[in-house]
């Protein structure tokens, strides 16, 4: 079995006990890494163990007891010893307390950089307990109330004073890395960037921006695709916090010169998260931009990315095809490396040997070998590529084609009987056919070896909770090309804005898809280089669907707005 990590213990601990057998185990490994939730919940999703038997095993690991929160009563004193953004962010409930250590109980691993801050931040040692999931949420919204209560807003306010302390050095020049090590490390800090990171992954969001300006420190969330603004903390906290995060990526805190790339990883609310941190030295400070990698929310699987049913059933005929190469197309941001890697994981199986060349690699996919392209070193695409070739692979997937010898590379891989999957900066699937002709690769090579292309976009799906109906008017139809008569009496929709959305009318997004089948009819346009205009129009005649075209199915379904297709198509 592979190697485990962390909540992992868990399983191996069942193995060898007899509790579950290997091949449940390796289906509970798959199901972990295809969905990132937690083993723990798989195993009761799964029905191998109940929860007691489960909770038993985890106490008797972690050589700790088993507690019955339904029956233990727990002092109002003894909860406010521990931070509310820290209780939720690792689900702990505080149930007994002395002056020297405080008993938490949790349904979770915790591991043992999770104690060391937990000691830092309460004080005292810290000893735990094991309890029912169900049990341990109850407490957890009686004691410290829903995710709002607890904003960083209020928190900042709370904490005002600890926080100026904290951040006494952070308008200095010359200071030590003791010193930037000792306000990274302040209890208040510590307290403050984890409500941060709790409260990003809270609200889905997918990059936290850290800016420092001349006279304010902005941080901001990127959620389903735009920027918000939460509550400015004081101006001298931005070198501790940015400090901190740097210590929990692994940068260098004293080098504020050069940029630098880190990643962190936590658990958070039970589920593993993954952050991408970039720093930029800019003329106030160090901009900090991290990006939230949380496989559980994103959905890495065909089935959830809302692919019309025909679109859906010949994608799916094209990622079992033996060979060939399957591109996707779009902007950054517009859902390709999600397309992909769902892509690649209906093909992930013992019998398939998959390899991937990216930059960077976003998600960790277990049975897939993946590869980090360096350009600084001279680890590109192209020579990933020829490497790849001499290791005996049958699904490739290329990061982007960027250049002609990656293109190049990419042909032979699919005419020597690989599947090669890639990404093209273009704004529509034939687009794709014209780009790579314009790089130099020959139309014949082109048409005998691309099997479709998959022009894909993002768009913001309406709050279900505040969705309101209306009939449009004639300027919006006719800036879709619709007539009223195709139109009839379908409404359109919109969002009102409520808390469930945070007034924006939004939640979550969605995509929406142009799928090009490389067919004869477009193979011989492609062969004669025929413009784009005269390969997108063949494929309308042959059935394709426009993104504009899928983006109205969505309206008319309710799913997106108006706004939403004409801004994206």
């Amino acid at each position: 079995m592979a190697d485990l990590t962390q909540s992992d213990f868990l399983l191996d601990h069942l193995l060898d006990n007899g509790y579950v057998s290997q091949d449940q185990a390796e289906d509970v490994l798959d199901e972990h890494s295809r969905t990132g939730r937690s083993i723990r919940n798989i195993l009761l999703d799964m029905e191998l163990l109940d929860e007691d038997t489960l909770m038993e095993q985890q106490a008797l690991l972690m050589g700790v007891r088993v507690l019955d929160l339904s029956r233990h009563h727990i002092d109002v004193e003894i909860v406010k010893q521990i931070p509310s953004s820290m209780a939720r962010m690792y689900n702990l409930v505080p149930v007994d307390s002395d002056p020297i250590s405080l008993e938490l109980a949790t349904c979770e691993f915790i591991t043992p950089e999770i104690v060391d801050e937990l000691r830092f931040v309460v004080g005292k040692d810290v000893t735990f307990v094991i309890s029912k999931e169900r049990d341990v949420k109850d407490h957890l919204l009686k004691y410290f109330g829903d995710d709002s209560t607890d904003s960083v807003g209020n928190m900042i306010t709370e904490l005002e004073g600890e926080l100026e302390d904290a951040g006494d050095i952070g308008e200095g020049t010359n200071l030590t890395e003791e010193d930037l090590a000792s306000s990274a490390n302040a209890a208040p800090v510590i307290r403050f960037v984890n409500l941060v990171l709790y409260q990003a992954v809270q609200d889905r969001a997918s990059d936290i921006h850290f800016e420092p300006f001349e006279h304010e420190f902005k941080i901001r969330y990127r959620v389903d695709g735009a920027l918000y603004e939460m509550a400015p903390p004081p101006k001298h906290l931005a070198l501790p916090v940015i400090s901190r995060i740097k210590v929990m990526s692994g940068l260098d805190i004293s080098e504020r010169r050069l940029p630098q790339d880190g990643r962190i990883q936590l658990n958070i609310a039970g589920r593993p998260v993954d952050f991408r941190v970039s720093s930029l030295p800019t003329q106030f400070g160090e901009s900090v931009v991290l990006r939230v990698l949380d496989q559980s929310a994103v959905g890495l699987e065909l089935e959830r990315l809302g692919m019309p049913d025909d679109v859906y059933e010949n994608f799916t005929q094209d990622i079992n095809m033996p060979n060939g190469i399957i591109l996707v197309t779009g902007p950054t941001g517009s859902g390709k490396t999600t397309t992909l890697y769902a892509a690649l994981g209906r093909r992930n199986e013992v019998g398939v040997k998959i390899l991937t060349a990216e930059e960077p690699v976003e998600y960790d996919i277990d049975g897939i070998v993946q590869v980090n392209a360096n350009h600084r070193i001279g680890l590109t695409f192209a020579s990933i590529l020829r490497a790849y070739l001499r290791q005996d692979p049958d699904v490739i997937l290329v990061g982007e084609i960027r250049d002609l010898e990656t293109a190049q590379i990419s042909v032979q891989a699919s005419l020597t009987g690989h599947l090669v999957f890639s990404t093209l900066h273009t704004n529509d699937s034939a687009g794709a056919v014209t780009r790579l002709i314009d790089m130099g690769v020959e139309p014949f090579l082109i048409a005998s070896t691309i099997q479709s292309v998959m022009g894909t976009r993002l768009v913001r799906t309406i709050c279900n909770d505040c969705r309101t109906s209306y009939q449009p008017d004639d300027l919006q139809l006719s800036g879709l090309g619709l007539t009223r008569e195709a139109v009839g009496d379908n409404p359109f929709y919109y969002g009102t804005g409520c808390a469930n959305c945070n007034e924006t009318g939004y939640h979550g997004r969605r995509g929406i898809y142009e799928y090009l089948k490389i067919s004869d009819p477009i193979r011989s346009l492609i062969a004669e280089r025929r413009p784009t205009v005269v390969m997108r129009d063949r494929a309308r005649e042959l059935g394709m669907r426009t993104l504009r075209e899928d983006g109205i199915r969505c309206i008319l379904d309710g799913l997106t707005t108006f706004e939403e297709i004409v801004k994206y198509t």
